[in-house]
């Protein structure tokens, strides 16, 4: 920080205390970020991107893929014909399956960092946080999100995304934009077995145990904690969000943690005449 701007800050603190300071050097930094992201070509051919997306798989169902560990023993080739969102390192999984998922959504800075090659070389339709558009070269072909504050679903997210602590909560709001009817989740397991506070930055020692393969989040990778009590409350949200909607989101994860959806078996929803839905 420059001189004038630690003076600046400095003298914030003094009159307004060091948690108003923080809170108008976010609400700065966010109100430049939607700036770039408004006048800029990314940040424009992302908008209209999802804005064309609108309801275009309306009365369709998709499945979301979490990343967790009760994958390893799904067969998820009986989804190559399915609509399927992907997230973070979900290219790790696209040679065991054999296929690449319909979308790949990522949004997680530290992901987007480190594995900005694994993403850019997935062929699927990606959708990446505008925050990680600095790892990224400009030509990514690439559909952008703003991210915004405070406890909200997007209906509209060519107007921003609430995180919610997990990507899995972004790919419900693309989900709804989309149009989709009924949301299937597998692998959201909910559940690691790493602990700490949450949301904190660790360095992986070893082999991961967290996720569908041991090195997602291998020796070295450096990754957030997860915070599950945020995801509860951004899955709340979703579940009110797609039943006012009249729409539904079901969870098919075999043997995960997750009490806010009701369960479905896998097998029954991929087996015989109920399966629906063609990739685009």
């Amino acid at each position: 920080m420059n001189p004038v701007r630690a003076a600046a800050r400095a003298a914030l603190r003094r009159t307004i205390g060091e948690g108003r300071t923080l809170a108008l050097a976010r609400l700065v930094a966010d109100s430049g970020s939607d700036v770039e992201y408004a006048v800029t070509r990314r940040g424009r051919e992302s908008t209209q991107r999802l804005r064309e997306m609108k309801d275009r798989y309306r009365g369709e169902r998709c499945f979301i893929i979490g990343n967790g560990p009760s994958l390893r023993d799904m067969d998820l080739s009986v989804l190559r014909d399915e609509h399927t969102f992907g997230l973070n390192r979900a290219p790790l999984l696209f040679t065991r399956m054999g296929f690449q998922t319909t979308f790949l959504v990522c949004v997680n800075r530290l992901v987007i960092e480190q594995s900005g090659d694994e993403l850019l070389n997935a062929s699927c339709a990606k959708f990446v946080s505008w925050q990680g558009r600095r790892f990224l070269p400009a030509s990514a072909d690439v559909t952008y999100l703003k991210s915004r504050r405070g406890l909200a679903f997007a209906t509209d997210p060519s107007r921003g995304v609430w995180e919610g602590g997990t990507v899995t909560y972004v790919a419900m709001q693309l989900a709804h934009h989309f149009g989709f009817e009924t949301v299937i989740l597998i692998g959201v397991d909910h559940s690691f077995a790493t602990k700490g506070p949450p949301n904190q930055e660790t360095i992986s020692a070893g082999s991961d145990p967290n996720h569908f393969d041991p090195s997602y989040f291998g020796k070295g990778y450096r990754w957030h904690l997860p915070d599950l009590e945020r995801s509860e409350m951004a899955y709340g949200l979703a579940k009110r969000q797609f039943e006012a909607s009249g729409r539904t989101i079901l969870d098919a994860t075999v043997g995960g943690k997750l009490t806010v959806f009701a369960k479905v078996s896998f097998d029954a929803l991929t087996q015989g005449p109920q399966v629906t839905g063609a990739r685009a």
